[in-house]
């Protein structure tokens, strides 16, 4: 199964299996859910979590009825909610001595490429520290995400900007059916979708997306991301107790595979984008290890032009001006000019602060 081979896994989680409708916190389902994350941990794989509940915990705690909140009462109820979830999740977690972290996001974070970039080398630095980030829509600031609830795709732009291999949204169904499991008895579950045609999206707007606290529609979203970005995406019964324990077990769930690898999707998205803000040139060597599949190195860069910041899609050249790849910079502009001709481990020094030894990782590169 494609999650037994998953090195990153994001896991986003409803508030439904947080608080069940009665408002009472689901603790053995937490706790169940956090052994799950464990087994996943002792696999060596790196997990993000990505949850909602916390406009659902304000409530519960201040006696409010969710559904008659207006937007801005709904604002302070999830600032009140946030601390509520983060001390469950802490609770349970604590107990299979697991480490966490919080990081907000809005939607903006995760589509706006710098802002994505500091994001993704957070989560890289929690990875690091043997930390798991809890994900969580920052609701008090956020309104759309409040109003209509798009956890899915949010959780889909972690996936993608983090590299994630498979995207786990649990929900309170089984997965994508061909009709409404709760209407109609001859409906049955799509185990693997490879391609989101159009036949596909007919069947969820004419009735699956009646079914689901989040609806299908969202799902499919997410979906179409992963499938885009080269990762996979399960939708899976997340109400059983060991979730995760019962997709690998049973597989009784829906699989949307992509249609392209992660490199190629990453590779494809930099060469079509739009016109570099910069260019570097470098001298032979540097060209020859570029040729050979290796990153680009400070030692080998010659001349930078042009005004750029980190993340920006840049343009490398060899001594004869002839165009020989393209791609993302980890540095900025001015920091490049300090550092070019220098050994990587002089970087830390010439800077005054530890960055990363590669102008252009290999993987935000593209030869021409």
């Amino acid at each position: 199964m494609h999650l037994n081979n998953s090195k990153i896994i994001v896991i986003k989680i409803g508030s439904s299996l947080l608080v069940d409708q009665n408002k009472k916190v689901r603790k053995k389902w937490l706790s169940s859910f956090a052994k799950d994350v464990k087994k996943l941990k002792l696999q060596n794989k790196k997990i993000i979590i990505v949850s909602s509940g916390a406009i659902a915990l304000g409530c519960k705690k201040m006696n409010y009825n969710k559904i008659k909140l207006k937007l801005d009462k709904s604002q302070a109820i999830a600032s009140i909610g946030q601390i509520e979830l983060m001390n469950l999740f802490s609770q349970e977690f604590s107990k299979y001595k697991l480490n966490i972290s919080q990081i907000l996001l809005t939607l903006q974070d995760t589509e706006e490429r710098r802002r994505s970039l500091n994001a993704k080398r957070t989560f890289e630095n929690l990875f690091e520290l043997g930390f798991i980030p809890v994900v969580n829509e920052n609701d008090t600031i956020a309104t759309s995400e409040i109003k209509y609830g798009d956890n899915d795709r949010l959780a889909s732009r972690v996936a993608q900007i983090t590299n994630a291999d498979t995207l786990i949204l649990l929900s309170d169904v089984d997965g994508l059916y061909t009709k409404n499991p709760k209407k109609f008895k001859d409906a049955k579950l799509i185990k693997k979708v490879n391609h989101l045609n159009k036949d596909l999206k007919k069947i969820y707007i004419k009735g699956v997306n009646e079914y689901g606290s989040g609806g299908m529609q969202t799902k499919i979203e997410a979906a179409k991301i992963c499938q885009l970005s080269g990762s996979s995406m399960v939708i899976a019964n997340g109400l059983f107790e060991s979730p995760i324990s019962k997709i690998i077990e049973k597989n009784n769930c829906t699989w949307f595979y992509p249609k392209i690898s992660k490199l190629a999707a990453r590779k494809k998205w930099i060469i079509s984008s739009i016109a570099p803000k910069g260019v570097i040139i470098i001298d032979d060597g540097a060209k020859k290890a570029l040729k050979s599949g290796k990153s680009l190195l400070a030692a080998g860069i010659k001349k930078v032009s042009g005004k750029f910041y980190k993340g920006d899609h840049i343009k490398v050249l060899d001594k004869n001006n002839n165009e020989c790849a393209r791609g993302l910079s980890s540095f900025t502009s001015d920091e490049i000019i300090k550092i070019m001709g220098y050994h990587s481990k002089e970087i830390g020094k010439i800077l005054g602060y530890i960055s990363k030894s590669e102008v252009i990782h290999k993987d935000d590169m593209v030869e021409i």
